[in-house]
């Protein structure tokens, strides 16, 4: 009896130790699917839980929970940057065009950190992990694909408003410079196509679309009409349309838009431009699994841009603030 309580003592503490070490040591290969699995076996369901309560609470959630990871990843990398507030050191993201009064979903993003490190008794999980994950997760709880997220990646300990404002892709964009914009990111061509997707959920505000509903001419004429019921040519700024018909559920009809040109965005019809972004947005307006698949595999690669591990960054006691 004595050895058996010795070797289980002995055992414990070698996995204890283990998750020590793995919760501290530099990830030199990368990120890992796997990387929480001894630190904080609990981190990733709870993050699911949380943000399956707030989808549920308010639909359109899914879409903006979705949206922080992308435009966290088009500015300098998948660091967690667009979460940090204003301070007179922090020239925050949050002010940018792209997000300010736009940008939403960081109050969730507050009570999933505070509820992974309840669970984890300790801050092990970076708030740029959870911007990825939360990212799947809301497409999952909006009836979309899931994916293996990739995760080790640090907080970063800067912001960029003036790199917000360059970098994340501007909804008056024609093709060229998308896959421009997308190329300087490390994404093809395929990835602009299939990320363009996640407008099958989601809503813009009038600001964004009303030069397209009043001037452009590759669009649907009693489309246009419509939306401008709603959204004048002067005031109403913040009034909503529906990226496509069902903006609660992750479906292609995003793309059947486009063939009919009723994209909502002068980037989204964009896609339809040219040969080889129509033959993609074709396909995946009937064939459910290649958009799913392409997408999956597209969520992955632009997680992958530019994150910091190993002792880089920090992970932030607050997603909110610099520790």
């Amino acid at each position: 009896m004595a050895f058996g309580s010795l070797s289980l003592f002995r055992a414990l503490l070698f996995l204890s130790l283990t998750a020590s070490a793995l919760s501290t040591r530099p990830y030199k290969k990368g990120l890992s699917p796997h990387f929480y699995d001894l630190v904080c076996p609990q981190a990733l369901p709870t993050i699911k839980r949380v943000v399956e309560a707030a989808v549920q609470q308010e639909r359109r959630m899914g879409a903006s929970l979705l949206r922080l990871h992308f435009h966290d990843c088009f500015v300098n990398g998948c660091d967690g940057s667009i979460l940090l507030d204003p301070t007179p050191t922090v020239d925050s993201e949050k002010l940018a065009f792209p997000n300010n009064n736009s940008a939403r979903g960081f109050e969730v993003i507050d009570q999933i950190k505070a509820e992974v490190d309840r669970v984890c008794g300790r801050p092990v999980v970076s708030c740029a992990d959870i911007l990825a994950i939360t990212a799947r997760d809301s497409v999952v709880a909006l009836g979309g694909p899931s994916w293996k997220v990739r995760l080790g990646r640090r907080d970063s300990t800067t912001a960029s408003r003036t790199t917000a404002n360059s970098d994340i892709p501007a909804p008056n964009m024609d093709l060229p410079a998308l896959i421009n914009n997308f190329k300087r990111q490390g994404l093809k061509v395929k990835d602009l196509v299939a990320l363009s997707g996640a407008h099958t959920i989601g809503f813009a505000q009038c600001r964004i679309f009303r030069d397209r509903i009043y001037n452009d001419s590759n669009i649907n004429h009693a489309f246009a009409k419509n939306l401008q019921s709603s959204c004048p040519r002067m005031g109403s700024d913040g009034n909503l349309a529906s990226l496509d018909p069902t903006p609660a559920h992750f479906d292609t009809r995003y793309y059947n838009n486009l063939l009919s040109q009723k994209g909502l965005l002068h980037s989204d019809q964009a896609l339809s431009t040219d040969e080889s972004t129509l033959k993609l947005a074709k396909s995946y307006s009937y064939d459910y699994d290649a958009f799913w698949k392409d997408f999956a595999k597209s969520m992955v690669r632009m997680g992958n841009i530019k994150p910091l591990i190993g002792n880089q960054g920090q992970i932030r006691l607050n997603c909110r603030r610099v520790n």
